[in-house]
C-alpha cells in the first residue's frame, strides 16, 4: 500500500486538521482551495496548531518544520494528478461536491481511491464516477489532530479492499479506523446531532439555561462536554447542515433542526470559529 502524496480539498476546519495530520506522519499534502487568501490562512491555522503541539511537548521544533514544508498549498485540482490519494473536506453544498468528484474522476489516476469527509451518500458519490469501488467515507471529527476516530463509511459498491487501504492510512495516521456502511449521518452524526438538537430545543423552550443544560449532562452523563458548548465547538452552521442531512435522508421528523439554530446561524453566531454561539467566545 505505497501512500506517499495526498491531496486534501478544502480549507475548513476538516481539512486544515486532516492536511495537519497527514503532514506530522510523514506525508506530502496537496491543499486545496479555491482562493489563495484561503489556503494562506489555513497555512497559519496549521502552523498555530502544531504550535500548540510543540509547546505542549508532543513534538518537536524540527518535527513541526518539517511537517509544516510538506503541505503544499494550490488552487489547482490539476496538482492531484500527482497524488496517491484523496480525501476530500471541501464545502457541503451538493452541486458543489457533484463537480468536485466528476473532475477528480478524471484528472487522477484510475488506481487513486477518493474518500470523504462529508455527510452526503457514499454510495450517490460513487455514481458520479467511474470508479466506485474506489469511493469511501473517511469521517473524521473535530478537532481532527486530538480525536482518536476515523470512521469508515462503506457505499454499496466500495471493495474490500479500498476498505483496506483506507483503514492502513488511517492507522498511518495514529488514529483507529471504525466501519459501518452508508447510511444518513453515519453513526457519530446520527446519534450526537440529534442530543445537541434536543439540548437546543431544551434551551429554546426555557427548561434550563446554557450552562445548567451543559452542567446536568457533564455531571449527571459523565460527559467531557455539554452538547451546547460542543455544538459551538463543532459550529452551529456544520451541526444545522447534518440535522437537515438526516432530515431529509430519513424523512422523519424526529431530526427537524430547532428553530433556534436555524436563527443563531442566520444571525452569523457560529460559535466558537466566529466568536460567538451559546457561548460567547469574545477576548475578556
Amino acid at each position: 500500500m505505497n501512500i506517499q502524496t495526498l491531496g486534501v480539498v478544502g480549507t475548513g476546519q476538516m481539512g486544515c486538521g486532516i492536511a495537519h495530520v497527514c503532514a506530522q506522519a510523514g506525508f506530502q499534502v496537496f491543499l486545496q482551495d479555491l482562493s489563495h487568501d484561503s489556503l494562506a490562512k489555513a497555512h497559519a491555522s496549521i502552523d498555530h496548531s502544531m504550535q500548540r503541539g510543540l509547546e505542549k511537548g508532543k513534538l518537536s521544533a524540527e518535527d513541526k518544520a518539517s511537517a509544516l514544508a510538506r503541505i503544499r498549498t494550490t488552487t489547482s485540482l490539476g496538482d492531484f494528478k500527482d497524488a496517491d490519494f484523496v480525501i476530500d473536506a471541501g464545502p457541503e453544498h451538493w452541486e458543489t461536491k457533484k463537480s468536485l468528484f466528476e473532475t477528480l474522476d478524471v484528472l487522477c489516476p484510475p488506481s487513486v481511491i477518493l474518500a470523504t469527509s462529508t455527510g452526503f451518500s457514499i454510495t450517490r458519490l460513487a455514481s458520479l464516477t467511474k470508479r466506485a469501488g474506489q469511493v469511501i467515507g473517511m469521517h473524521f471529527l473535530h478537532p481532527v489532530p486530538v480525536m482518536p476516530l476515523v470512521e469508515i463509511v462503506r457505499g454499496l459498491a466500495t471493495t474490500d479492499e479500498t476498505c483496506e487501504r483506507a483503514s492502513f492510512l488511517s492507522e498511518r495516521l495514529d488514529k483507529t479506523p471504525v466501519q459501518c456502511n452508508d447510511s444518513p449521518g453515519f453513526i457519530s452524526n446520527r446519534l450526537i446531532m440529534p442530543m445537541i438538537n434536543e439540548a437546543i430545543f431544551a434551551l429554546q423552550e426555557g427548561v434550563a439555561e446554557v450552562q445548567a443544560i451543559d452542567e446536568i449532562m457533564k455531571l449527571g452523563m459523565n460527559h467531557p462536554m455539554g452538547p451546547l458548548a460542543l455544538a459551538d465547538l463543532i459550529g452551529l452552521d456544520t451541526c444545522l447542515a447534518s440535522l437537515q442531512m438526516l432530515h431529509e435522508g430519513f424523512g422523519d421528523p424526529k431530526y427537524r433542526p430547532c428553530p433556534l439554530l436555524g436563527r443563531y446561524v442566520s444571525a452569523g453566531w457560529l460559535g466558537k470559529k466566529s466568536g460567538r454561539g451559546f457561548y460567547d467566545y469574545a477576548p475578556g
